[in-house]
């Protein structure tokens, strides 16, 4: 009777181990877990790395995360110091809402966004035959990331962002420009804008624009992020 008792009580602690070890790539990440893996990605593409479409693909893939678990295999052929996050604290914390998706769309026309409004998460702008205008430089920022999506046809789209946000990303054009000129914030907790897409036989423009900036960034961030 002893002897069949012993293997039973023995295959406990075996279960409960193996319930602890794979608790933590479950564990839900952070925005700074995700600004991170952006960061590594960021510098992956400065050294030449990945092609910008490999840093579209794959940025767009952490901001959509929401463990560790889907953080890591974005990185993983990546070199990188300190892959494991160092602190579990910021884990705790909710995923951030994606939001909703704004398009815009300018075929034979102008379609404007400008003043004091409240970009999504998620832009998506068309130009075909057509201008489209995007101007955050007073714009009520919602989400720490907003990710633009602009595609050119025989149009252009001009994007303006205050001087202190974090402005990158990059995509092709065909006979076009699409130019982004990269912008670092000083604040980590400023919010961030990843301009992607393409242009053909037209123009992409994403730049800052001189003087503007968000006042009072880090209190009110603190406040929604707290």
């Amino acid at each position: 009777m002893d002897l069949d008792k012993r293997p039973q009580t023995a295959q406990r602690p075996t279960t409960t181990a193996g319930d602890g070890a794979g608790g933590g790539p479950a564990l839900r990440a952070s925005d700074a877990d995700r600004d991170h893996y952006a960061a590594i990605l960021r510098e992956a593409l400065a050294e030449g790395r990945l092609t910008a479409e490999e840093h579209a693909e794959r940025v767009e893939a952490v901001y959509a995360s929401r463990t560790h678990a889907a953080l890591e295999p974005l990185v993983a052929d990546l070199p990188h110091p300190g892959a494991t996050i160092p602190q579990a604290a910021p884990a705790q914390a909710p995923p951030p809402q994606a939001g909703p998706e704004d398009n815009l769309y300018a075929v034979f026309s102008e379609a404007v966004r400008r003043g004091q409004w409240r970009p999504a998460a998620r832009i998506r702008a068309y130009a075909i035959l057509g201008s489209v205008e995007i101007d955050l430089s007073q714009a009520i920022f919602e989400h720490r990331h907003v990710t633009i999506r602009a595609f050119s046809v025989l149009g252009s789209v001009e994007i303006r962002v205050p001087e202190n946000v974090t402005l990158v990303g990059g995509g092709s054009g065909v006979l076009g420009e699409f130019k982004v000129d990269g912008l670092q914030a000083v604040d980590p907790e400023a919010p961030s804008v990843h301009v992607e897409g393409f242009a053909v036989l037209g123009s992409v423009e994403a730049v800052p624009k001189r003087g503007k900036l968000i006042r009072e960034l880090s209190r009110h961030l603190r406040k929604r992020l707290g």
